[in-house]
């Protein structure tokens, strides 16, 4: 591997010249390659040399297209049986966001400064924070695929993201701020009246989903099999995309048992009752399919909320003048974040007083750091109030 001057003289008579390196790739093919500059050609000597002699180099004649690769990684998820939605996402990000600003550019080419460039052009042109981290995180992927391929030496997204993670993190925690009761998580006075503005299915389905802490997926996906009348217990086995498609949960952790108390276990027996052998799904829509997402959101949740009085303004008047009031908690999410917060209170407060492990597991978080980051605030202090009076007295006496 040598970098040599190479000077020429072109049609028009003019002088010129480049620093070429001159090289042997991993599968014994001779390769060179040509810059303006001596400095740019001995760092691309000196990368390359490692390269080679890691079996890891890619030269440009080599490389693929991001577009070709991300293609090629797209195919990769439909092979593995991703569900729809994470295929249609995967697609999305790449037609929308990736191809258009760098779907021509070789693999070879894309470096940190690359994927930096790229970055600052997403948000110059208005994409959000959180739709930026996805698309900068299905890049990686694609790059991570085609190294797996032999197709790229280098994930510079992988690269940034080891450099910025406690930053990233600590910056996302600033921008999301705490959840807090009554805000983003139910009361126990908001809960009971919630319940208490329930009836028919939806009492059944919501009760449910209070005291397990559920995904909506998940619930959707629930069966009569799962449901262990005698021992009081839900066993989580599946979920239902928001296509109505029924596979796995999102990870192995989703895959848990639930104690329910026997509001629950009532309430589906009635439940099982009144609506008799309709098919193998507890909250089947009449056709015997999954609900929607949507469907439970609208039909079930906001009418609820509006008639429990949950509600906040909307700013806006209706054509009596009247002021026009919209649910205070929109998604099913807050009921989840609820039972997060009844698992970790106090039981002298009402609530179970779990300890974080075992929250991470009646929530199936993949893992403690998930849980600890959500949640972590809403744990009581052990040094607080009498406590910390007590100890105080002991030291000093």
């Amino acid at each position: 591997m040598s970098v040599r001057k190479r000077e020429w003289t072109n049609g028009k008579g003019e002088a010129k010249s480049a620093w070429v390196v001159d090289y042997v790739d991993a599968q014994g093919v001779r390769r060179h390659k040509s810059f303006a500059r001596k400095k740019d050609a001995e760092a691309f000597e000196a990368t390359a040399k490692v390269e080679v002699r890691q079996g890891t180099h890619v030269a440009d004649s080599a490389s693929i297209s991001v577009q070709k690769a991300g293609e090629l990684w797209i195919a990769s998820g439909e092979a593995a049986g991703l569900e729809r939605s994470t295929v249609n996402q995967r697609k999305g990000h790449l037609a929308n966001h990736i191809v258009p600003m760098i779907g021509q550019t070789l693999l070879s080419r894309l470096t940190v400064p690359a994927i930096r460039d790229f970055e600052d052009r997403l948000r110059r042109e208005g994409r959000s924070p959180a739709m930026i981290k996805k698309i900068l995180t299905s890049l990686g992927s694609i790059l991570a695929d085609a190294q797996e391929r032999g197709l790229a030496a280098r994930n510079p997204v992988r690269d940034i993201r080891g450099s910025r993670k406690g930053r990233e993190r600590r910056i996302e925690r600033r921008q999301k701020g705490k959840l807090e009761i009554g805000r983003d998580i139910p009361s126990r006075e908001e809960i009971k009246v919630f319940l208490g503005a329930l009836d028919g299915h939806w009492r059944t389905f919501f009760v449910t989903a209070v005291f397990t802490g559920m995904r909506s997926s998940e619930l959707r996906g629930l069966r009569w099999q799962d449901v262990d009348f005698r021992r009081g217990e839900i066993t989580v086995a599946q979920r239902a995309d928001e296509f109505g498609e029924i596979g796995p949960p999102k990870s192995g952790a989703g895959v848990r048992t639930i104690p329910v108390p026997p509001v629950v276990v009532n309430a589906l027996k009635e439940w099982k009752l009144k609506r008799g052998a309709l098919g193998e799904l507890v909250f089947a829509n009449p056709e015997g399919e999954p609900r929607s997402h949507a469907n439970i959101v609208q039909k079930g949740l906001t009418p609820a909320m509006i008639r429990a009085g949950l509600t906040i303004s909307t700013g806006k008047k209706d054509a009596d003048g009247k002021p026009v009031a919209k649910a205070k908690y929109s998604g099913l999410h807050a009921l989840r974040h609820f039972y997060a917060s009844w698992c970790i209170n106090r039981k002298e407060d009402g609530g179970l007083g779990l300890p974080p492990k075992m929250v991470q597991e009646r929530l199936g978080h993949a893992s403690i750091l998930m849980t600890m980051d959500t949640y972590g605030h809403l744990f009581p202090r052990g040094d607080d109030g009498s406590e910390l009076a007590d100890a105080a007295y002991a030291l000093l006496n």
